[in-house]
Protein backbone atom coordinates (compact mmCIF):
# COMPACT_ATOMS: atom_id res chain seq x y z
CA UNK A 1 0.00 0.00 0.00
CA UNK A 2 1.41 3.37 -1.09
CA UNK A 3 0.01 5.19 1.94
CA UNK A 4 1.43 2.84 4.56
CA UNK A 5 4.76 2.52 2.76
CA UNK A 6 5.19 6.30 2.94
CA UNK A 7 4.12 6.95 6.52
CA UNK A 8 4.51 3.57 8.17
CA UNK A 9 7.70 2.36 6.50
CA UNK A 10 9.21 5.79 5.73
CA UNK A 11 9.55 5.22 1.97
CA UNK A 12 9.49 8.56 0.10
CA UNK A 13 7.25 8.70 -2.96
CA UNK A 14 10.19 9.08 -5.35
CA UNK A 15 11.63 5.78 -4.12
CA UNK A 16 8.25 4.11 -4.42
CA UNK A 17 7.93 5.41 -7.97
CA UNK A 18 11.34 3.95 -8.80
CA UNK A 19 10.37 0.61 -7.26
CA UNK A 20 7.18 0.44 -9.33
CA UNK A 21 9.15 1.36 -12.46
CA UNK A 22 11.50 -1.59 -11.90
CA UNK A 23 8.39 -3.79 -11.92
CA UNK A 24 7.20 -2.23 -15.16
CA UNK A 25 4.52 -0.05 -13.56
CA UNK A 26 4.60 3.62 -14.54
CA UNK A 27 3.52 5.68 -11.52
CA UNK A 28 5.14 9.09 -11.34
CA UNK A 29 5.56 10.98 -8.09
CA UNK A 30 2.73 13.42 -8.82
CA UNK A 31 0.29 10.53 -9.30
CA UNK A 32 1.39 8.97 -6.05
CA UNK A 33 1.08 12.33 -4.27
CA UNK A 34 -2.49 12.73 -5.58
CA UNK A 35 -3.27 9.25 -4.25
CA UNK A 36 -1.88 10.15 -0.81
CA UNK A 37 -3.86 13.39 -0.75
CA UNK A 38 -7.13 11.69 -1.71
CA UNK A 39 -6.69 8.94 0.90
CA UNK A 40 -5.78 11.43 3.63
CA UNK A 41 -8.90 13.46 2.84
CA UNK A 42 -11.08 10.35 2.92
CA UNK A 43 -9.69 9.38 6.31
CA UNK A 44 -9.93 12.86 7.86
CA UNK A 45 -13.19 12.12 9.75
CA UNK A 46 -11.35 9.38 11.66
CA UNK A 47 -8.54 11.80 12.51
CA UNK A 48 -11.13 14.13 14.02
CA UNK A 49 -12.73 11.33 16.05
CA UNK A 50 -9.33 10.33 17.40
CA UNK A 51 -8.55 13.95 18.28
CA UNK A 52 -11.76 14.21 20.29
CA UNK A 53 -11.05 10.92 22.02
CA UNK A 54 -7.52 11.96 23.00
CA UNK A 55 -8.62 15.29 24.44
CA UNK A 56 -11.52 13.65 26.22
CA UNK A 57 -8.95 12.09 28.56
CA UNK A 58 -8.36 13.18 32.13
CA UNK A 59 -4.62 13.20 31.41
CA UNK A 60 -2.62 13.47 28.17
CA UNK A 61 1.07 13.32 27.33
CA UNK A 62 2.46 16.06 25.07
CA UNK A 63 5.72 16.52 23.18
CA UNK A 64 7.08 17.73 19.85
CA UNK A 65 9.94 17.06 17.45
CA UNK A 66 11.62 18.79 14.55
CA UNK A 67 10.72 18.30 10.89
CA UNK A 68 12.93 19.86 8.21
CA UNK A 69 10.67 21.78 5.81
CA UNK A 70 11.74 22.61 2.28
CA UNK A 71 11.48 26.37 1.64
CA UNK A 72 12.63 28.51 -1.31
CA UNK A 73 16.42 28.28 -1.38
CA UNK A 74 16.72 26.73 2.06
CA UNK A 75 15.38 24.28 4.63
CA UNK A 76 13.63 25.58 7.76
CA UNK A 77 12.78 23.73 10.98
CA UNK A 78 9.08 22.94 11.33
CA UNK A 79 7.51 20.86 14.12
CA UNK A 80 5.30 17.84 14.62
CA UNK A 81 3.39 17.79 17.91
CA UNK A 82 2.10 14.64 19.55
CA UNK A 83 -0.53 14.22 22.28
CA UNK A 84 -1.11 10.74 23.64
CA UNK A 85 -3.94 9.31 25.68
CA UNK A 86 -2.91 6.21 27.56
CA UNK A 87 -5.04 5.30 30.59
CA UNK A 88 -3.56 1.83 30.97
CA UNK A 89 -1.03 2.72 33.71
CA UNK A 90 -3.92 3.54 36.08
CA UNK A 91 -6.34 0.89 34.72
CA UNK A 92 -8.48 3.53 33.03
CA UNK A 93 -11.24 2.47 30.64
CA UNK A 94 -10.31 4.55 27.57
CA UNK A 95 -8.42 2.90 24.70
CA UNK A 96 -4.99 4.40 23.99
CA UNK A 97 -4.63 6.81 21.06
CA UNK A 98 -2.32 9.50 19.71
CA UNK A 99 -3.00 12.65 17.72
CA UNK A 100 -0.39 14.64 15.78
CA UNK A 101 -0.33 18.22 14.53
CA UNK A 102 2.03 20.08 12.19
CA UNK A 103 3.28 23.66 12.48
CA UNK A 104 5.93 25.78 10.74
CA UNK A 105 7.58 26.75 14.04
CA UNK A 106 7.55 26.05 17.77
CA UNK A 107 5.55 29.04 18.91
CA UNK A 108 3.39 28.71 21.99
CA UNK A 109 0.31 29.61 19.96
CA UNK A 110 0.33 26.10 18.48
CA UNK A 111 -0.17 24.08 21.70
CA UNK A 112 -2.60 26.81 22.81
CA UNK A 113 -4.68 26.04 19.71
CA UNK A 114 -4.31 22.25 20.00
CA UNK A 115 -5.41 22.29 23.65
CA UNK A 116 -7.94 25.12 23.41
CA UNK A 117 -10.81 23.13 24.87
CA UNK A 118 -8.79 20.98 27.25
CA UNK A 119 -8.54 21.49 31.02
CA UNK A 120 -7.11 18.21 32.33
CA UNK A 121 -3.58 17.08 33.19
CA UNK A 122 -0.71 17.60 30.75
CA UNK A 123 2.41 15.48 31.16
CA UNK A 124 5.18 17.30 29.35
CA UNK A 125 8.67 18.71 29.53
CA UNK A 126 9.47 22.24 30.65
CA UNK A 127 8.85 23.89 27.25
CA UNK A 128 8.10 27.57 27.93
CA UNK A 129 5.36 27.62 25.28
CA UNK A 130 3.17 25.51 27.54
CA UNK A 131 3.33 28.15 30.27
CA UNK A 132 0.10 30.02 29.44
CA UNK A 133 -1.82 26.74 29.55
CA UNK A 134 -1.23 26.55 33.31
CA UNK A 135 -2.50 30.07 34.00
CA UNK A 136 -5.29 30.11 36.58
CA UNK A 137 -7.23 32.65 34.50
CA UNK A 138 -7.24 30.46 31.40
CA UNK A 139 -10.58 29.47 29.86
CA UNK A 140 -12.15 26.89 30.03
CA UNK A 141 -9.80 26.41 32.97
CA UNK A 142 -6.11 25.94 33.70
CA UNK A 143 -4.37 22.77 32.61
CA UNK A 144 -2.62 20.94 35.43
CA UNK A 145 1.12 20.60 34.82
CA UNK A 146 2.80 17.26 35.55
CA UNK A 147 6.56 17.25 34.98
CA UNK A 148 8.54 14.36 33.54
CA UNK A 149 10.99 12.66 35.90
CA UNK A 150 12.76 11.07 32.93
CA UNK A 151 13.69 14.54 31.72
CA UNK A 152 14.93 15.50 35.17
CA UNK A 153 16.88 12.27 35.50
CA UNK A 154 18.42 12.68 32.04
CA UNK A 155 20.35 15.80 33.06
CA UNK A 156 21.96 13.90 35.93
CA UNK A 157 22.47 10.71 33.93
CA UNK A 158 24.48 12.50 31.25
CA UNK A 159 26.79 13.89 33.92
CA UNK A 160 27.00 10.54 35.69
CA UNK A 161 27.66 8.61 32.49
CA UNK A 162 30.11 10.99 30.80
CA UNK A 163 31.77 12.76 33.71
CA UNK A 164 31.29 10.18 36.47
CA UNK A 165 30.21 13.10 38.67
CA UNK A 166 29.54 11.68 42.18
CA UNK A 167 26.58 13.96 42.92
CA UNK A 168 24.97 13.09 39.59
CA UNK A 169 25.48 9.37 40.24
CA UNK A 170 23.78 9.75 43.62
CA UNK A 171 20.87 11.72 42.10
CA UNK A 172 20.31 9.00 39.49
CA UNK A 173 20.33 6.33 42.21
CA UNK A 174 17.71 8.18 44.23
CA UNK A 175 15.47 8.86 41.22
CA UNK A 176 15.75 5.25 40.07
CA UNK A 177 14.31 4.20 43.42
CA UNK A 178 11.10 6.03 42.43
CA UNK A 179 10.98 4.26 39.08
CA UNK A 180 11.38 0.93 40.88
CA UNK A 181 8.25 1.71 42.88
CA UNK A 182 6.37 2.77 39.74
CA UNK A 183 7.13 -0.50 37.98
CA UNK A 184 5.41 -2.37 40.81
CA UNK A 185 2.21 -0.31 40.66
CA UNK A 186 1.89 0.09 36.89
CA UNK A 187 -1.58 -1.01 35.82
CA UNK A 188 -3.18 -0.69 39.25
CA UNK A 189 -6.16 1.57 39.84
CA UNK A 190 -5.54 5.27 40.47
CA UNK A 191 -6.56 4.80 44.09
CA UNK A 192 -4.16 1.92 44.67
CA UNK A 193 -1.35 3.83 42.95
CA UNK A 194 -2.00 6.86 45.13
CA UNK A 195 -1.93 4.77 48.31
CA UNK A 196 1.37 3.13 47.32
CA UNK A 197 2.94 6.47 46.44
CA UNK A 198 1.92 8.04 49.72
CA UNK A 199 3.35 5.06 51.56
CA UNK A 200 6.53 4.39 49.55
CA UNK A 201 7.33 7.23 47.13
CA UNK A 202 6.60 10.25 49.32
CA UNK A 203 9.45 9.56 51.81
CA UNK A 204 11.88 8.99 48.92
CA UNK A 205 10.88 12.30 47.31
CA UNK A 206 11.17 14.17 50.62
CA UNK A 207 14.69 12.85 51.16
CA UNK A 208 15.64 13.66 47.57
CA UNK A 209 14.48 17.26 47.92
CA UNK A 210 16.31 17.66 51.23
CA UNK A 211 19.49 16.22 49.73
CA UNK A 212 19.33 18.36 46.56
CA UNK A 213 18.76 21.58 48.47
CA UNK A 214 21.67 20.82 50.79
CA UNK A 215 24.04 19.96 47.95
CA UNK A 216 22.93 22.95 45.88
CA UNK A 217 24.19 25.39 48.54
CA UNK A 218 27.71 23.97 48.08
CA UNK A 219 27.79 24.35 44.30
CA UNK A 220 28.60 27.28 42.05
CA UNK A 221 25.65 28.43 39.98
CA UNK A 222 27.78 27.71 36.91
CA UNK A 223 28.31 24.05 37.80
CA UNK A 224 26.54 21.62 35.49
CA UNK A 225 25.25 19.61 38.43
CA UNK A 226 23.80 22.81 39.90
CA UNK A 227 21.89 23.44 36.67
CA UNK A 228 20.52 19.89 36.76
CA UNK A 229 19.36 20.41 40.36
CA UNK A 230 17.87 23.81 39.54
CA UNK A 231 15.91 22.31 36.63
CA UNK A 232 14.03 20.15 39.11
CA UNK A 233 13.80 22.40 42.15
CA UNK A 234 12.39 25.36 40.21
CA UNK A 235 9.59 23.06 38.99
CA UNK A 236 9.19 21.06 42.19
CA UNK A 237 5.36 21.34 42.48
CA UNK A 238 4.98 19.93 38.95
CA UNK A 239 7.48 17.15 39.69
CA UNK A 240 5.79 16.12 42.94
CA UNK A 241 2.19 16.30 41.70
CA UNK A 242 2.19 12.56 41.01
CA UNK A 243 2.29 11.96 44.78
CA UNK A 244 -1.27 13.27 45.11
CA UNK A 245 -2.84 11.89 41.93
CA UNK A 246 -2.72 8.23 40.92
CA UNK A 247 -3.55 9.04 37.30
CA UNK A 248 -0.28 10.89 36.72
CA UNK A 249 2.70 8.96 35.38
CA UNK A 250 6.25 9.50 36.52
CA UNK A 251 7.47 10.16 32.99
CA UNK A 252 6.35 11.46 29.60
CA UNK A 253 7.65 8.39 27.82
CA UNK A 254 4.31 7.74 26.10
CA UNK A 255 4.66 10.91 24.01
CA UNK A 256 8.35 10.31 23.36
CA UNK A 257 7.61 6.81 22.06
CA UNK A 258 4.97 8.22 19.72
CA UNK A 259 7.54 10.62 18.23
CA UNK A 260 10.28 8.02 17.89
CA UNK A 261 8.98 6.69 14.57
CA UNK A 262 9.18 10.22 13.15
CA UNK A 263 12.82 10.47 14.20
CA UNK A 264 13.47 7.19 12.41
CA UNK A 265 11.60 8.41 9.33
CA UNK A 266 13.65 11.61 9.05
CA UNK A 267 16.65 9.53 8.02
CA UNK A 268 14.73 8.28 4.99
CA UNK A 269 12.60 11.17 3.78
CA UNK A 270 14.94 13.96 4.97
CA UNK A 271 12.37 16.80 4.81
CA UNK A 272 8.70 17.71 4.30
CA UNK A 273 8.11 19.21 0.87
CA UNK A 274 5.41 21.68 1.90
CA UNK A 275 3.05 22.73 4.67
CA UNK A 276 0.36 20.59 3.09
CA UNK A 277 2.74 17.65 3.16
CA UNK A 278 3.41 18.26 6.85
CA UNK A 279 -0.30 18.38 7.62
CA UNK A 280 -0.90 15.14 5.72
CA UNK A 281 1.96 13.51 7.60
CA UNK A 282 0.45 14.57 10.94
CA UNK A 283 -2.91 13.11 9.96
CA UNK A 284 -1.44 9.80 8.83
CA UNK A 285 0.87 9.49 11.85
CA UNK A 286 -2.25 9.93 13.99
CA UNK A 287 -3.96 6.99 12.33
CA UNK A 288 -0.93 4.69 12.22
CA UNK A 289 0.21 5.42 15.78
CA UNK A 290 -3.29 4.83 17.13
CA UNK A 291 -3.59 1.56 15.22
CA UNK A 292 -0.31 0.38 16.74
CA UNK A 293 -1.48 1.39 20.22
CA UNK A 294 -4.57 -0.75 19.58
CA UNK A 295 -2.28 -3.67 18.74
CA UNK A 296 -3.57 -4.12 15.20
CA UNK A 297 -1.83 -4.22 11.82
CA UNK A 298 -1.99 -0.59 10.56
CA UNK A 299 -1.72 -1.60 6.92
CA UNK A 300 -4.56 -4.12 7.12
CA UNK A 301 -6.73 -1.64 9.03
CA UNK A 302 -6.08 1.23 6.59
CA UNK A 303 -6.80 -0.98 3.58
CA UNK A 304 -10.09 -2.18 5.08
CA UNK A 305 -11.19 1.29 6.18
CA UNK A 306 -10.41 2.86 2.79
CA UNK A 307 -12.46 0.13 1.14
CA UNK A 308 -15.46 0.78 3.41
CA UNK A 309 -15.47 4.40 4.52
CA UNK A 310 -17.17 5.95 1.47
CA UNK A 311 -20.30 3.82 1.98
CA UNK A 312 -20.21 3.72 5.76
CA UNK A 313 -22.98 5.65 7.58
CA UNK A 314 -21.62 8.88 9.07
CA UNK A 315 -23.46 8.20 12.33
CA UNK A 316 -21.49 4.94 12.71
CA UNK A 317 -18.02 6.12 11.72
CA UNK A 318 -16.73 5.33 15.21
CA UNK A 319 -17.07 1.64 14.31
CA UNK A 320 -14.03 2.10 12.05
CA UNK A 321 -11.77 3.41 14.82
CA UNK A 322 -8.87 1.04 15.51
CA UNK A 323 -10.07 -0.22 18.90
CA UNK A 324 -13.61 -0.94 17.64
CA UNK A 325 -12.24 -2.50 14.45
CA UNK A 326 -10.04 -4.76 16.56
CA UNK A 327 -12.99 -5.87 18.71
CA UNK A 328 -15.10 -6.67 15.64
CA UNK A 329 -12.30 -8.65 13.99
CA UNK A 330 -11.53 -10.55 17.19
CA UNK A 331 -15.20 -11.49 17.54
CA UNK A 332 -15.39 -12.53 13.88
CA UNK A 333 -12.28 -14.71 14.26
CA UNK A 334 -13.75 -16.39 17.35
CA UNK A 335 -17.10 -17.10 15.68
Amino acid sequence: MILYAKFGEHQPLNRQSESYAREGVDLDVSTLADHVGACTAALSPLHELIRRHVFGAERVHGDDTTVPLLAPGKTITARLWSYVRDDRPFAGPGPPAAVFFYSRNRGGEHPARHLAGYAGILQADAYAGFGDLYDGKRKPGPITEAACWSHGRRHFFELADLRKAPLAVEAVRRIDALFDIERKINGLSAGDRLAARQRESKPVVAELEKWMRAERTRLSRHAETARAIDYMLTRWPAFTRFLDDGRICLSNNAAERALRRIALGRRAWLFAGSDRGGERAAAMYTLIATAKLSDINPQAWLADVLRRIADHPVSRLSELLPWHWKTFNDQAAAA
